[in-house]
Parts: C-alpha cells; structure tokens; sequence
C-alpha cells in the first residue's frame, strides 16, 4: 500500500513542479531576453534531470552500477520514445532551425561519445571530467549564441513579478526532485518484488521513474504552446543524462557497464538519429512522427519485457 501511495504521490508532486517550473522559466526568458529554446536546453533540462541525477549518484555511492548507467541510458531511451512521441501526438512540436543544425547533432554526437567511452567496460574519473567540461562548454555557448542572435519570444509572460517568476522555478525544480525520488524509490521497491533484475530496473522503471518530469513538463509545456520549450527539454535532458549526469557520477565512482548490452546503446543511438530527419522535415515532428517513436520504444520494451520472462 505504502509502494501505491508513494508512486500516486511523486507523481502528483511532479504535476505541480512541471507546471511550476514552466510559468516561470518562460516569463524569466522573455524577462531577460533569451530566447524560450535556451531555456528549455538549460533551465527545465536541468531541473527536469536532478532526479535522474541524484538516483545515478546514490546508485554508484551504494554500489548499483547497472542502475547507475542503465538510469542514464534509459532516461534517454524515454526521453526520446515516449516523452517527445506522446508530446507530439498531443499537440505536434514546431521545430526551430537552430535545434536541427546544431542541438540535435550535438546530442547525436554526446550519444556516439560516450559509447566510445564505455567500450572499456568503464566511465572513470577522467572520463567524467571531460564528459562535464563538454557540458560546461555546450551552455556557455549555447547562452552567448543565444544573446548575438535574438529569435522569437512570444511565450506566456505571467508571472510578471521577477521574484515571483525565480521562486517559481526553484519550487517547481524541488518538487520535480522530490516527487522523481519519491516514484522512482517506490517504482524500485515494487519492481523488486517481482525479482527484476538491476539492469533491467534502471533502463525501465528507474529510467521512467525519473523522466516522469521531463514528460510532465514537455507536455504541459505544448498543451501551453511553448513548442521550444518542450523540444528544448527533452535534447536537453538527454545532453544533461550523458555529459552532466553520467559525467558528475564518473566523477564521484567509476560507473561500469557490467550487464549491459550493446542493443541498449544501439536503441539510444537509433532514436537520438530518428529525431534528426523528423525535426528536418518541414521543421516539426507531427503526430505521424510521434507515433513512429513510440512504436520503436514499445518495441524496445517488449525486448526488455521478454528476457525478464526468459
């Protein structure tokens, strides 16, 4: 009952968090002149990926390395398959050039890297450390690139209030935190009593657990119609899982790729270039495109449903 009520309650935290966290990320954007699209890549990216955070260090502090990088890997399996593919056939996502010709290859790109990484079965201190100063590199970029070239920021300006507009965020990133921890621990716990194995947990429960914001978020986010911001959250997120997240967790342990397999890797990769030609054509992913994305995730899922039984 306590396993119920702990799902039920995160997710009813998240709810509020995400929306929280967008009213006031879009009026901060417009307030300060950056365009909605950074935001989304920066702001709610960051705040939308601190549970997967927290879960992926707790995992490597208490010697879960499967669920560590399974989280990580998972996350952006989701991220892409579910969150964007549901989002978009909610509401189909208008698509801005700047997102086709550098965020989206970016992201391919970090998802190329850091299979590179782990083909010695290990993401070490070093590895983590340059995996971070890619993230560090990749915002400071993305804020200044952002100011020399001004672009659309007809958003929702309420709140008005600044202060009112800053707490908002910093309430809706706790909830979001609180409420991804609180599913995710009772996700865990339930999947345990079933015998599910650590690998299979992170990429699918825990993975889905913590992404819960993300989805919340980038869907309020296009039933709002702030497009860039929903778009940016979820290539944001997946920049933060690789560089930010996998790279602070090297950082603080080692994360090992013990009991992975390559077709996990494989599906993270496929997905994060299916996006690519999608956002490319006519500059939108529609609903024909969002229901591809999330036929290839129910695909992947049956996959990972069958060894658990096997």
């Amino acid at each position: 009952m306590l396993i119920v009520l702990a799902i039920i309650g995160g997710f009813v935290i998240l709810t509020l968090g995400a929306e929280a966290l967008v009213r006031g990320a879009s009026a901060v954007a417009l307030r300060l002149g950056i365009a909605p699209l950074i935001i989304g890549l920066t702001i709610v990216a960051f705040g939308t990926s601190a549970p997967e955070l927290a879960v992926s260090v707790k995992s490597a502090l208490a010697g879960n390395p499967g669920i560590a990088l399974g989280n990580v890997v998972g996350s952006n399996i989701v991220n892409i398959g579910l969150i964007l593919a549901v989002t978009a056939l909610i509401r189909p996502i208008k698509i801005q050039s700047q997102m086709v010709k550098r965020d989206i290859p970016i992201m391919i790109g970090a998802s190329i890297f850091v299979w590179f990484l782990l083909l010695d079965g290990i993401v070490s201190f070093f590895d983590g450390f340059i995996l971070f100063s890619l993230l560090v590199s990749y915002l400071v970029f993305s804020y200044f690139n952002s100011k020399n070239n001004p672009e659309d920021l007809d958003v929702d300006t309420s709140p008005q209030n600044p202060l009112l507009s800053v707490t908002l965020i910093i309430i809706g990133i706790s909830m979001l935190v609180g409420g991804g921890i609180l599913f995710v621990n009772g996700a865990v716990d339930l999947a345990k009593l079933f015998g599910i194995s650590e690998v299979i947990i992170g990429l699918t429960v825990v993975a889905i657990g913590t992404s819960m914001p993300e989805l919340v978020t980038s869907v309020i986010a296009a039933l709002k119609g702030q497009s860039d911001i929903a778009i940016g959250n979820v290539v944001g997120s997946n920049l933060f899982n690789i560089l930010g997240i996998l790279g602070a967790t090297a950082l603080i342990h080692p994360v090992s790729a013990e009991g992975f397999n390559d077709i996990d890797f494989i599906v993270m990769l496929i997905l994060a270039f299916m996006v690519l030609p999608f956002a490319w054509s006519g500059l939108r992913i529609g609903r024909r495109e969002g229901g591809v994305l999330l036929a290839a995730y129910l695909g992947y899922t049956s996959y990972l449903v069958a060894q658990v039984i096997s």
